[in-house]
């Protein structure tokens, strides 16, 4: 399933949720990034962000990790930010506050 988080992102590629290897990942010129889950219980769990140097500095793991957060409220789930890049992410964003564990 492809997700549209591109608000402040420019838009430029799209975030598919490969629900089969259970995980979000973007393609952006030949480089993939992607960002690592487990769903039990009502709980997304974000345990693994990677993304190429090649990407760096341009939002992809925000944008990623937005997503993700977007998916898991629109599925009812709370998320365990496992994955440091995640927590950091969720205390910059006080929206996501009331899925967070």
């Amino acid at each position: 399933m492809e997700i549209d988080s591109s608000a402040g992102n420019n838009g430029e590629a799209t975030v598919r949720d490969n629900a089969e290897k259970s995980r979000f990942e973007i393609e952006i010129d030949g480089h993939r990034a992607l960002v690592d889950y487990r769903i039990s219980n009502g709980v997304m769990d974000l345990y693994h962000t990677e993304s190429p140097p090649a990407l760096a500095g341009r939002g992809v793991g925000s944008k990623l990790i937005r997503t993700a957060l977007i998916s898991a409220r629109a599925q009812g789930l709370r998320v365990r930010p496992t994955c440091s890049f995640v927590a950091a992410y969720l205390k910059r964003h006080p929206e996501f506050a009331d899925i967070a564990e």
